[in-house]
């Protein structure tokens, strides 16, 4: 039987490749066999995350700078990435930040950015790679939601952020009911709070208990890992999953089946 987790021969577009969880699946695709092209706005950012693939691994990626939030920017990524790859298989939507506030106080300048960057930003990518797919008859398009797009926080701050993460499971849901007759599949990957290196610096500055209370929440009982989001992305972007579509998968370590 052949390999169904396999990727060899198809291209990948990664968005927000050049770090954390963005930059483990960008690594995991291409050892799964894809050629892989990372995206971000950060040139610097981009060279680091390629060389640390390269040394991990020792696979090449391509890279490229975008904007996520600016259509222009995006659809000359598609151009940039279609010329040199010949086609694109597989869109991977990782960009998106928080900004965290009480209700009351969130400036609405704040929420608007995190509109534009965490939703507009995916739907534009959606839009313009999904155009691509649609011509060429197949794709795979897998995007980076969260735990909190169907659970809120017990604490306040993430009006924003669990706003913006429900638009992105609706958005995943309405696309792969659009694009399920191009033979072009749609889903997202919901994680926890996740050991980033950006996640890192926060956890050191609330005090040696910070990882162990996150993991005393869980079933699991141990804080996440960008790795644990590899399996479910290259199942998402393979041919194991040709006939899943529309589906929020939730490497959470048990979080939605008690939240």
């Amino acid at each position: 039987m052949e390999n169904i987790f396999s990727l060899e021969g198809k291209n990948a577009v990664v968005v927000g490749g050049a770090g954390g969880i963005g930059q483990a699946i960008a690594q995991g695709l291409a050892e799964a066999g894809a050629k892989v092209a990372i995206a971000s706005r950060s040139m610097d950012s981009l060279q680091r995350a390629a060389q640390e693939i390269k040394a991990a691994c020792g696979l090449a990626v391509k890279y490229y700078t975008v904007d996520a939030a600016v259509e222009a920017s995006v659809e000359a990524l598609v151009t940039e990435a279609v010329r040199d790859f010949g086609k694109v298989d597989i869109l991977v939507n990782a960009q998106g930040f928080n900004k965290k506030f009480n209700a009351e106080d969130f400036p609405m300048d704040a929420f608007q950015k995190m509109f534009d960057v965490n939703v507009i930003g995916v739907m534009m990518c959606c839009k313009h790679f999904g155009k691509h797919m649609i011509q060429n008859g197949y794709g795979k398009i897998v995007n980076l939601s969260s735990v909190r797009g169907r659970i809120a926080t017990k604490g306040p701050g993430n009006a924003g952020y669990c706003g913006t993460k429900g638009a992105v499971d609706m958005i995943t849901r309405q696309l792969a009911s659009e694009f399920g007759q191009y033979n072009i599949t749609v889903n997202a990957i919901g994680p926890t709070i996740t050991e980033t290196p950006m996640m890192t610096d926060v956890l050191n500055s609330r005090g040696p208990k910070a990882r162990q209370d996150i993991a005393d929440g869980l079933p699991m009982k141990r804080m996440a890992l960008p790795s644990d989001c590899i399996g479910p992305a290259v199942f998402l972007c393979s041919d194991a999953s040709g006939f899943v579509t529309g589906n929020i998968i939730y490497p959470d370590g048990g979080l939605t089946a008690i939240g």
